[in-house]
């Protein structure tokens, strides 16, 4: 082991130093052609090399080129900055390896603790066994659709685990056009199909129409169908924006709905004081999906499914062969009878230090520090005569696009279009793009707390630029 010790020693101090200096370099670059080459020709070796010979070339061919996250002048897609705690726990929870599916190991028990944690942060009722740590909100969702499907099947008399989809009629399920893609992958992967999706008419901001969630589902039970699910967002990836909650869930209880929330992003955003009450109504779902790898740091991969009813959960998944019965288990079960692995990594030890290291009072600061950021963005943007925000800022994205007087609609959508790459490769801020009611925008979703107003100067300062110089580029 002394291999490993020395080699374990270079490796946090190579680490400290990388993570130390994030905010001195370059939010992102694009790797050299050569490093490229190298990595993607790299043989396969025949003889083994030492620990330290492997730790130095991770220093040097690895850690110059990351996606750019850790910066805090990164505002794309919805990426974290990896808590430090978490970082330390990931590389304990490697060396301990276990197979979290069940049994009575730590790992196990931590679970349990943590999924207790995060619906205590997130205000979402936790009865013994309601939710387990998954890959992230798309599994989440898979798991929970899963569970939704399993429900309206019984109730329509068919047992689809052993039945199968033949014999149960078309399922009607209702998203908004900010629904995330992962609940139409879901749909499509449990066989129900996305064309069984209703997309339900949004508002001028995004958030979906309870009305017309209503209307729609009265309108498909009198046509001969099954309505079964309703999908809320606890925050767009989009805007931000978070649906009516509690309405929805209003229409879900009169017409037998499982309510599931996307809260993937946006649910931890209910420790903001300023935003709490858009959630109210959260506590009301049937199921819950949210990412501690986003919002609150936790190392990737990291994605957590809340239920209010476990004994949905355990009935669509349960299944144990001989070999797995384990008297340890306690009433509960294993996790692997909850969801769809089997062999499950210790994600729980990253969580548990991540949360224990801030505590709920740090987190909630940290939750409401980006959010003001992104409040403060809006109005910097606001002030700027080039840019335009697209929606209000509900949580922690705000979008935008540089709209100077005088340009047509067409040209600005090709410069917007054009405007996250350029503002990427300057090097300076990272923003990723969307499109919002046909308009091409950049979004910056800020949940790094290093975030200061300076940085935020910045990310206006180049909007401007890159945009002046693309507009140049199309009217010489």
């Amino acid at each position: 082991m002394d291999d490993f010790r020395t080699a374990g020693h270079a490796a946090v101090d190579l680490l400290a130093d990388y993570l130390g200096k994030l905010p001195e370099g370059p939010v992102w670059q694009p790797v050299d052609p050569a490093a490229r080459e190298r990595l993607l020709t790299l043989p396969l070796p025949q003889d083994g090399r030492g620990l330290a010979e492997l730790v130095a070339e991770i220093g040097g061919e690895v850690l110059p080129y990351p996606m750019g996250n850790g910066h805090p002048r990164f505002f794309g897609w919805v990426n974290a900055a990896p808590a430090p705690a978490g970082v330390l726990a990931t590389l304990a929870a490697a060396a301990m390896n276990p197979s979290s599916a069940g049994g009575d190991h730590a790992d196990v028990h931590l679970e349990r603790t943590v999924v207790r944690w995060i619906a205590e942060l997130a205000g979402f009722p936790h009865p013994p066994g309601g939710g387990l740590l998954t890959s992230g909100a798309s599994m989440a969702t898979i798991v929970a659709l899963g569970a939704a499907r399993n429900r309206a099947a019984r109730q329509l008399g068919v047992d689809v685990r052993e039945q199968g989809l033949a014999v149960l009629p078309p399922l009607t399920g209702y998203v908004s056009a900010e629904t995330h893609s992962c609940v139409r992958k879901a749909a499509e992967l449990l066989g129900l199909g996305s064309r069984n999706l209703r997309a339900v008419r949004t508002d001028a901001t995004g958030h979906l129409d309870p009305a017309d969630l209503r209307a729609r589902v009265r309108a498909d039970r009198a046509a001969g169908l099954h309505p079964f699910l309703a999908v809320a967002s606890a925050g767009t990836v989009n805007t931000g924006a978070v649906d009516d909650i509690a309405a929805i869930a209003a229409v879900c209880a009169d017409e037998g709905l499982w309510l599931h929330v996307d809260g993937a992003y946006g649910a931890f955003g209910v420790l903001d004081p300023a935003s709490a009450h858009r959630y109210a109504g959260l506590e009301l779902a049937d199921s819950l999906a949210l990412d501690p790898h986003k919002w609150l740091g936790v190392p990737v991969d990291c994605g957590c499914v809340l239920v209010r009813d476990p004994v949905e959960l355990r009935g669509t998944f349960s299944l144990v062969p001989s070999y797995l019965r384990d008297e340890n288990a306690g009433g509960l079960g294993w996790f692997s009878e909850y969801g769809i692995e089997q062999t499950r990594p210790f994600r729980s030890l990253k969580v548990w230090a991540t949360v224990a290291a801030s505590g709920r009072d740090g987190i909630a600061r940290d939750v409401a520090h980006c959010a003001a950021m992104a409040r403060r963005l809006g109005e910097l943007v606001s002030a700027e005569p080039s840019l335009e925000l697209m929606a209000p800022v509900e949580t922690s994205i705000a979008a935008f696009r540089y709209a100077p007087d005088g340009v047509s609609d067409a040209v600005l959508n090709q410069v917007n279009q054009a405007l996250p790459v350029a503002v990427q490769e300057r090097g300076r801020t990272f923003v990723t793009g969307t499109l919002l009611d046909g308009r091409e925008a950049a979004r910056a979703c800020l949940i790094n707390p290093a975030v200061t107003e300076p940085d935020l100067a910045v990310l206006v300062e180049e909007a401007v630029a890159a945009g002046a110089d693309l507009l140049t580029a199309l009217r010489p």
